[in-house]
């Protein structure tokens, strides 16, 4: 499967989630998205700090795709967002990153097991 269809198919086609985008581990290059979903290169390279410093992002939050959301949840692997009812679900794999949006009419926990999933699948494949 290649990467575009592990967003347009994994990722929004399941419902669960409006917007996604996969990038290298490094942050250096975006391997698939979704049309109009666009992480700036400041804004990966914030997520990527945050993995190694958790302590950052919970007071300033995370940014995506212009937005700012409150983080609720940060460790090695995880970084969760929201901002009202809306928010971004940020999972590393062995060799990516996988971001995804949720709008309000999606519940958070269907969202959050959707991205999990695929990053247990890709991390079973060796990414």
């Amino acid at each position: 499967m290649s990467w575009q269809a592990y967003v347009d198919t994994s990722l929004v086609g399941t419902g669960n989630v409006d917007q996604a985008a996969i990038f290298s581990v490094a942050g250096d290059s975006q391997w698939a998205a979704s049309k109009n979903f666009e992480v700036k290169a400041p804004e990966l390279k914030e997520i990527v700090s945050a993995y190694k410093d958790t302590s950052k992002v919970y007071s300033e939050g995370v940014h995506v795709a212009g937005k700012r959301y409150v983080v609720h949840k940060a460790d090695e692997r995880s970084i969760y967002g929201k901002q009202g009812k809306e928010g971004v679900l940020i999972v590393k794999t062995n060799q990516a990153i996988l971001i995804s949006h949720y709008p309000e009419t999606i519940q958070p926990g269907a969202a959050a097991t959707t991205v999990e999933q695929l990053a247990d699948y890709l991390i079973g494949v060796g990414y």
